[in-house]
């Protein structure tokens, strides 16, 4: 199973293969300003399950903190992926992919939350334990 997706202009293109990690929202303040939402829906990818199609002479970086890689599309400034090496995976933005049928399982870092979701999903403070967090489960 595959999955493409674009920016906003269509310079670069991705292609994602077999199935995410993780799928879920992020609530961490970073995550809201970069997207310019209040919330930001991710797809968690093994690094070799993400291949950029075409455009990579288009991909720019921004890296805010060791954690994040931030990537966009230099051209548009539509924004693609972002990866996490001490996690060892790849955020492809859920809105990147059109046809990935997105079914979330987590919310992280709903401690920072300003929009609250009651959709009966785990809320944790921050992250997983295994990635790092105190794996705190907080009220939705």
């Amino acid at each position: 199973m595959s999955h493409t997706g674009t920016c906003f202009c269509g310079a670069v293109e991705l292609e994602v293969t077999g199935s995410p990690e993780a799928m879920g929202y992020c609530h961490c303040r970073s995550c809201r300003s970069w997207s310019g939402g209040p919330v930001n829906a991710f797809s968690l990818w093994k690094p070799e399950a993400v291949n950029v199609k075409k455009g990579a002479e288009h991909i720019a970086t921004f890296e805010k903190t060791p954690m994040s890689q931030r990537q966009y599309c230099a051209k548009c400034g539509g924004h693609l992926m972002t990866n996490h090496p001490p996690l060892g995976m790849v955020d492809v933005f859920a809105a990147t992919l059109p046809t990935l049928e997105f079914a979330p399982g987590v919310h992280v870092n709903y401690g920072e939350t300003v929009l609250r979701i009651r959709d009966g999903l785990p809320k944790l403070k921050d992250f997983p334990a295994e990635f790092g967090g105190s794996g705190e489960m907080v009220p939705e």
